[in-house]
């Protein structure tokens, strides 16, 4: 079930990737529902899925917190 979480996040915020205030929200969400292995997943996904986005770069400072 929890694997099941990480993966619908995944989903969720590439498609608010468009808008980065809402991207960031969603991720802050993501963090508070998230095991802590997922969270590490997360950030390894969300390093390589953001690399080409330079206006979603803020949304690191959530994962540095």
């Amino acid at each position: 079930m929890a694997r099941a979480m990480l993966e619908y996040t995944k989903t969720v915020l590439k498609k608010v990737s468009f808008d980065t205030k809402l991207f960031c929200k969603e991720l802050e969400k993501s963090l508070t529902r998230l095991l802590p292995n997922e969270i590490e997943e997360l950030k390894y996904w969300l390093e390589q899925f953001i690399n080409d986005k330079p206006e979603l770069q803020p949304s690191l400072l959530f994962l540095k917190a």
